[in-house]
């Protein structure tokens, strides 16, 4: 009778431990998963940070070319005297495109942050990662685009610019 309640004890002491242990090993993990998803979101802070932060100094680099273009573009102004009608109405068309990239790179500015402002407040860190990657790919697009742009506006004043641009008289 002693070894069987010896038994008995020890087949539930047994079976306490093959259930407690399940529990005691979920709590040991839950803490190491949430450390995990801290340094997870750290790390999507800090591609969010750098990527505002790459989107200022491409905005920077923008601003300082189209700030020369305009420069240019008031040079040709203060010749304009001695520019012909069509050359005045060519200088007045190059304004109004620099006027437009600038205003579309203003719209570009606010929406961008405000993507940013949305991704910072996704949840899901892989959503939030995927929709990260995906406002880079636009940025570069964006980036591209502006590049081109302006390459297209400054080959415009060049011939402008040229005295062998202006058509004869």
């Amino acid at each position: 009778m002693k070894a069987f309640r010896t038994s008995l004890i020890a087949g539930l002491l047994i079976s306490l431990c093959w259930t407690g242990f399940p529990a005691m090993s979920r709590s040991a993990e839950d803490p190491v998963q949430g450390i995990q998803q801290e340094q997870s979101k750290a790390r999507q802070q800090e591609q969010i940070n750098q990527a505002r932060q790459r989107e200022q100094l491409d905005q920077l680099q923008r601003d300082q070319r189209l700030q020369q273009s305009q420069q240019q573009l008031d040079q040709l102004r203060q010749q304009q005297s001695l520019r012909s009608e069509p050359e005045q109405q060519q200088l007045n068309q190059t304004q109004q495109r620099l006027d437009q990239l600038k205003n579309e790179q203003q719209l570009n500015r606010l929406k961008t942050e405000l993507d940013l402002n949305r991704i910072q407040r996704e949840q899901n860190v892989s959503r939030q990662k995927e929709q990260l990657r995906q406002l880079q790919i636009e940025q570069q697009m964006n980036l591209l685009k502006d590049q081109q742009n302006k390459l297209q506006l400054q080959q415009d004043l060049n011939r402008q610019l040229s005295p062998l641009g202006r058509p004869p008289r």
